[in-house]
């Protein structure tokens, strides 16, 4: 326990728990708003641009850029993901170090230092509407969202601007606009495969431009994106936006900040007497010494996981399932996005044409099934996008021996296209995470056991979607077209959610309308375990940070008001 006379010096406003998207986003908002805000990260601390690895030509790694064999042994789950190389491998953890038990296999990728995974997520960013809003209401999975995109509109409007996203407006009430940076271009074929698939479905189906939080201008210090390809070594120009490039030096600019690296939060304190929590207990991932912290206001911003693992450890008399777990609710629910199917299929066409440049996003196919009445489908509920785009790559191979063979391999080779579906996962009870009953990691605390798959209504979904992929493809003109499907588990999508929902009902739900924990007011959560649903809209992250805006808004006013002390 923390003696007395070092209480006052571990006493803030607010505690904010993580430092990837949505903590970023906490910490800033509570820091600008005057609140001396302690923030805390389980990893080290990283520096913008002093601790990045962007710089190099491949020809100048000792690897070229490649994972080894060692780093497969050292991470075995981390080593699949799909940005996992030579220099992005230092913001993913090390497996041996940070176990889970997969009761049913789940890919769990994590990122454990300041910035999180915001310095290694693919950076789309959708906003969500009322489709996604209404869809547990009407169907009957899960429970209703306590909010409508009327609600979050605003905290839309509010934090798109600082993040800097490239979009293009569209007008599609299922897929609402936002405060875009101009669009990263589509190429010769995207253009050309757009028109045809929207004059040949009637506007019913579309291909737009993919929107991704990488500057096309300037925002302060940071950007535009230099389209090099290199967005999970860190950027140097700030070309994409992540906590350590945006929030966390904005938090730091306010004085109001302290950020406590290598900090592993074992539990919430919570005073039955007060009927509050009034702090953390941490661990120091470098010593192992024990340290309290208190605060009238948390923020739990550790990602949905690593949430749920703080809650369910945070057993008191007043909550011996875990703090606010009331509902029992916490921990399940646990969804992903079922992806990784599609069609690809070549052009003949545009030999006299080639690109210039890695542009860092692609094309974005929107929702079509199961929008309204005319789209419904009784084959499965919910929906899916696409993601994909068109390039043109070298020749695979060439006759001939000596300079006649390096010359001709130099040659461009054809076009081709392919577009991948990101698939709705559905909220079930038993899709979960729990903690071990005899395994302890480093620091003490429990290991979560993952009990999480995809059942029949993803398989069907996933079947229509690449059914639905080639139809697109050929209506674009391509041809030679094949269907695919990497067979994606649970986890390798990265859009955990669901273990801590929102809800209208405290019986059934952990958080109200505000992300505030029904049953200990002064706790807020906004990472992905708020989620009521998993959405078919890829890139959640906006919605997680316009969340946080929202919800430290409340807090402070809360705060101020006396209601939160």
């Amino acid at each position: 326990m923390t003696p007395l006379n070092l209480h006052s010096k571990n006493t803030y406003d607010a505690i904010v728990v993580g430092t990837g998207i949505s903590g970023g986003w906490a910490a800033k908002e509570l820091c600008e708003k005057g609140m001396k805000t302690l923030v805390l990260e389980r990893g080290r601390n990283v520096k913008h641009i002093e601790d990045y690895d962007d710089m190099k030509a491949p020809w100048e790694l000792p690897h070229r850029g490649r994972k080894t064999q060692d780093d497969i042994r050292r991470s075995p789950i981390q080593s699949g993901v799909y940005n996992f190389h030579e220099t992005s491998k230092r913001f993913f953890v090390n497996d041996h170090d940070q176990p889970y038990e997969q009761v049913k296999p789940f890919e769990w990728a994590r990122g454990y230092q300041v910035g999180g995974r915001s310095l290694l997520w693919g950076r789309q960013c959708y906003r969500r509407s009322d489709v996604d809003f209404e869809a547990n209401a009407k169907d009957g999975f899960g429970v209703d969202w306590p909010i409508r995109y009327k609600d979050i509109a605003p905290w839309y409007d509010y934090v798109e601007p600082f993040v800097g996203i490239s979009g293009s407006l569209e007008g599609l009430p299922h897929l609402p606009d936002g405060k875009f940076q101009p669009p990263m271009p589509m190429n010769c074929l995207e253009s050309y495969v757009s028109e045809r698939v929207k004059k040949g479905f009637n506007g019913e189906r579309l291909i737009i431009h993919g929107r991704t939080a990488n500057l096309t201008r300037q925002i302060g210090t940071r950007g535009p994106c230099q389209y090099r390809a290199k967005c999970e070594s860190g950027c140097s120009y700030g070309g994409y936006f992540s906590s350590v490039s945006a929030t966390i030096p904005a938090a730091a600019a306010t004085g109001n900040m302290t950020l406590r690296p290598f900090s592993v939060v074992k539990e919430v304190i919570y005073d039955k007497e007060k009927r509050k929590a009034v702090g953390v207990r941490v661990v120091d991932s470098e010593t192992l010494e024990e340290y309290e912290y208190f605060a009238k206001v948390i923020f739990l911003n550790a990602s949905a996981l690593n949430t749920t693992l703080i809650l369910l450890n945070s057993v008191s008399d007043a909550f011996p399932e875990g703090l606010g777990n009331g509902s029992g609710q916490i921990g399940h629910n646990l969804m992903d996005m079922p992806y990784g199917m599609g069609a690809s299929g070549s052009f003949d066409g545009f030999q006299d044409k080639y690109t210039f440049g890695n542009r860092p996003t692609g094309i974005f196919v929107p929702r079509f099934r199961n929008i309204n009445e005319k789209t419904k489908t009784d084959k499965f509920l919910r929906g899916y996008t696409y993601q994909g785009g068109a390039g043109r790559g070298r020749i695979g191979w060439a006759d001939g021996v000596g300079m006649q063979l390096k010359q001709r391999l130099t040659e461009a080779g054809g076009w081709s296209m392919a577009i991948t579906a990101w698939g709705e996962h559905l909220p079930y009870f038993d899709n979960k995470a729990t903690l071990s009953k005899t395994r302890k990691d480093k620091f003490g605390m429990p290991v979560l056991e993952i009990d999480c798959e995809f059942r029949e209504n993803e398989e069907k979904l996933i079947e229509d979607a690449m059914t639905s992929a080639a139809e697109i493809l050929e209506m674009g003109g391509l041809k030679n077209i094949t269907t695919y499907n990497w067979k994606k588990i649970p986890g390798s999508c990265i859009h955990e959610t669901g273990t801590a929902r929102m809800g209208k009902d405290p019986k059934t739900s952990v958080l109200n309308k505000w992300n505030q924990m029904h049953e200990v007011k002064n706790v807020f959560i906004t990472d992905g375990s708020a989620m009521a649903s998993s959405s078919c809209i890829p890139g959640p992250s906006v919605t997680y940070m316009a969340l946080t805006a929202r919800a430290v808004d409340y807090a402070v006013k809360e705060m101020r008001k006396g209601n939160i002390r």
